[in-house]
């Protein structure tokens, strides 16, 4: 028998999060770099984040596939706007057809990451649990970490405390912690909340055999409500003129544009959008309907996200009679549902709080550079990849106009770049240094209350590129252009630091 002791396992890269974010990564890398020595760490026992964990009826995208879905596979179901088991099935077709199943490592939390500039790698702290449902803690050695872990905390919703929640005799449920199964048949139920989880909810809750007897969505604000097909008719006449290739890049071009195009006149004409809003919420909504009380937002469209209502299913509900919307603040909870600040009480057997998500930037690992704790709201975001004096890390985080996995190709093509560069000459540090002086502000661009909680615990964004971040694909495509190698980059090799030279050495693109 051996005595030999092993250390921890080393890898080249490590992608933390089996999302679409996570195996968007981990394609681009292990494509362009075969030999490289790839892990994927997924905390839960199965890979899809956000498409495997919620479970509330109807869960959708509020996205067009054809942007969501990666540049190098195409989505070739019909339907644009897709439920999320058609979501997941296709990453999981993703994991196998690129051969990422062996580098997926399951059960695998990251807990603490720390970076050691003598050494030039990251020692992640994980926790691995096994099938018996002990936990162990390992270290994992790595060159690069790519954090794919998006900025939900995905352990825990968002609640307010309503007062006399102990009161009601019924259920409540947060739909981030939806009870497998959950019999809502011939009940009312109260959905607390207006935006796209309350918009997908409601005309799920009242379709089949298991329908509630009735909905009730009760919102504060108003949300900004658009509707649009779930099957892109457009996009089957370009795979049949095209191929199926060739139409699903043309179709994801098109809405590429068609998507920059909406939002441009909706922030730049917020008036005469606020019009034409109002006039498609008009048509699809009973006549006498007060639209100006619910659905009139005190805010300016893209202020925060609007929703989407697929083949105007959530308007349908309501024209069908079978939900309902009250637009007033909770006082109270009571035994039999919610009484409201106008007096008013809904009866209800189930209560819904679709209130909202915390954010949570990196899955909560804590971060250390050479024993200092990464601070984060003073860190600056460099071309929305990088963290200022965060070595050999790069951040996942997409957009908030635009489909989310738009910027992981950028993101995957920047690594790609990064990684091909310091082969090329010997590196194995690079760390972003943002310019003295230079101008932040808060990364967020929308005013919505998940945000506006988190704001003060997240990085910053600069004022001017490439530290500015942008929201909409094709704007923030330009800032990608060329290389993304600059002088705001420093590079340094274990010989340079093995010489004395403490300092990393900054280089511009030759």
């Amino acid at each position: 028998m051996s005595n030999r002791v092993t250390g921890p396992e080393y890898f080249d890269v490590v992608v933390i999060g089996g999302g679409i974010s996570g195996i968007g990564a981990a394609a681009y890398i292990t494509q362009e770099f075969p030999n490289k020595t790839v892990a994927l760490l997924e905390g839960r026992d199965s890979v899809g984040g956000t498409w495997d964990l919620f479970k509330y009826p109807g869960i959708r995208s509020d996205s067009d596939l054809h942007t969501f879905a990666y540049e190098f596979k195409s989505w070739t179901d019909e339907n644009a706007i897709a439920d999320a088991p058609l979501i997941l099935d296709y990453l999981k077709e993703t994991v196998d057809e690129f051969g990422l199943a062996d580098r997926v490592r399951y059960r695998h939390k990251v807990v603490t990451a720390a970076w050691s500039s003598d050494d030039a790698l990251w020692l992640l702290g994980v926790d691995v649990s096994g099938a018996d449902g002990t936990v162990q803690r390992e270290v994992i050695k790595a060159g690069w970490v790519f954090g794919a872990t998006g900025y939900y905390n995905y352990d825990e919703g968002f609640t307010p405390q309503f007062p006399g929640r102990e009161d009601f005799t019924g259920d409540i449920i947060h739909p981030q912690h939806w009870p497998e199964g959950y019999d809502y048949s011939g009940k009312k139920v109260v959905v607390i909340g207006s935006g796209a989880t309350a918009i997908t909810l409601i005309p799920s809750m009242l379709r089949g055999d298991g329908a509630a007897a009735h909905v009730t969505m009760l919102q504060r604000t108003p949300t900004y409500i658009m509707t649009l097909p779930r099957v892109d008719s457009v996009s089957l006449k370009l795979a049949r003129v095209l191929g199926e290739r060739g139409g699903y890049l043309a179709t994801r071009w098109k809405n590429i544009l068609t998507d920059w195009a909406v939002v441009e006149l909706l922030t730049r004409f917020p008036n005469a959008s606020r019009r034409y809003i109002r006039s498609v919420n008009v048509k699809e909504l009973p006549a006498g309907f007060d639209v100006d009380k619910h659905f009139n937002p005190p805010y300016d469209p893209w202020e925060q996200r609007l929703c989407l209502a697929p083949d105007s299913d959530f308007f349908k509900a309501i024209r069908d009679g079978g939900a309902s919307i009250v637009t007033d603040r909770i006082r109270r909870f009571t035994a039999t549902g919610i009484e409201l600040e106008s007096g008013e009480q809904l009866d209800a057997d189930v209560i819904v709080t679709a209130t909202g998500l915390n954010l949570r930037l990196f899955g909560g690992i804590e971060m250390t550079v050479d024993g200092r704790p990464v601070d984060l709201p003073n860190s600056v975001v460099y071309r929305g990849m990088m963290l200022s004096g965060v070595p050999n890390w790069m951040n996942a985080i997409g957009y908030t106009k635009s489909s989310w996995t738009l910027k992981i190709g950028l993101l995957g093509k920047s690594i790609i770049e990064l990684l091909r560069h310091m082969d090329t000459h010997g590196y194995d540090t690079v760390v972003p240094h943002a310019p003295v002086g230079v101008g932040t502000r808060s990364m967020l661009d929308l005013n919505s209350g998940y945000m506006q909680r988190s704001k003060k615990d997240l990085p910053r964004q600069g004022d001017a590129m490439p530290w500015k971040m942008e929201n909409v694909f094709l704007d923030d495509r330009r800032m990608y252009r060329g290389s993304v190698i600059d002088e705001n980059l420093r590079f340094s090799s274990r010989l340079q630091r093995e010489l004395g030279n403490r300092a990393f050495v900054g280089e511009t693109r030759s």
